[in-house]
């Protein structure tokens, strides 16, 4: 049931995983793609099973140690159906600086199971990541990161200031506070996508998992694609998972752009 619980994750928090692959650069907050206020909600699916929700949202500007963050925040749970067997009720924070440079706080913290709840301070005067259990008293020793370096939840948003292309190759570090790596991805090709009853103008992009599935925790052999819009949003619209007991789909049911509070957009039209 572990394994199932972690294969869910991959799914439903793929837009945690897969955009793990960017240059390094700054962007002005005039220039970014996103805006307070923007919330995505997908639904996953197990093969024909409703598996459960995930709903990504940008949050108001919060301090962390003094300065200015974006906040932005992921929670997940799993359908009625799947609680039976394993119960997911999951939030992840993460806080990054306003020029999109690098992760400034991240926090994962599981509403069901105490004790499960970790934290990330990103020490960049000293070039270190801090990990820490919320609950716990002990020590971990802190590691050494790369400018540049974005938490699994923020790296997503520092994706979709970037130009795509077809073929094109991307890398960037990443880090869960325990370990740091370089993952990449390939942008596959453009095409047009139904779901639902809308088309989309896309981007396929598919990670390499062999760096960064110690991170993820992704089970040996899965396989990731995520289609992206192809307009200067990027927002993801499908996520695809291939892992040994089946395949995961998470697809974009409700998107609110942002620029107005409660503009809502179901199924934006691109």
């Amino acid at each position: 049931m572990i394994e199932s619980y972690s294969l869910f994750l991959i799914t439903a928090a793929v837009l945690i995983v897969v955009f793990c692959f960017i240059s390094q650069a700054s962007a002005g907050q005039a220039d970014l793609p996103f805006k307070i206020g923007e919330k995505m909600t997908f639904e996953v699916r197990w093969s024909f099973i409703q598996a459960g929700e995930a709903t990504l949202e940008v949050l108001p500007l919060k301090k962390v140690n003094g300065e200015d963050s974006y906040h932005i925040f992921l929670k997940m749970r799993t359908s009625d159906f799947v609680d039976i067997f394993y119960k997911v009720r999951d939030s992840i924070e993460s806080y990054v600086d306003l020029c999109m440079e690098h992760s400034l706080m991240y926090l994962q913290t599981n509403h069901i199971e105490e004790g499960e709840d970790i934290r990330v301070d990103f020490d960049w005067e000293n070039g270190q990541a801090h990990y820490s259990r919320i609950d716990s008293d002990a020590k971990v020793e802190p590691i050494t990161i790369p400018p540049g370096t974005f938490d699994p939840l923020s790296i997503f948003y520092a994706f979709r200031l970037y130009n795509m292309g077809e073929k094109e190759k991307i890398i960037v570090p990443v880090t869960d506070g325990k370990k740091v790596v370089y993952g990449s991805a390939t942008v596959i090709k453009r095409e047009m996508i139904q779901v639902g009853n809308v088309k989309y103008d896309t981007f396929l992009v598919e990670p390499e998992l062999s760096e960064i599935g110690s991170i993820f925790k992704m089970s040996s052999g899965a396989k990731l694609q995520i289609w992206v819009t192809a307009d200067r949003r990027h927002i993801p619209v499908r996520i695809s998972s291939k892992v040994s007991v089946g395949s995961f789909i998470a697809e974009l049911t409700s998107y609110t752009d942002g620029k107005e509070e409660g503009d809502a957009i179901k199924k934006p039209a691109l």
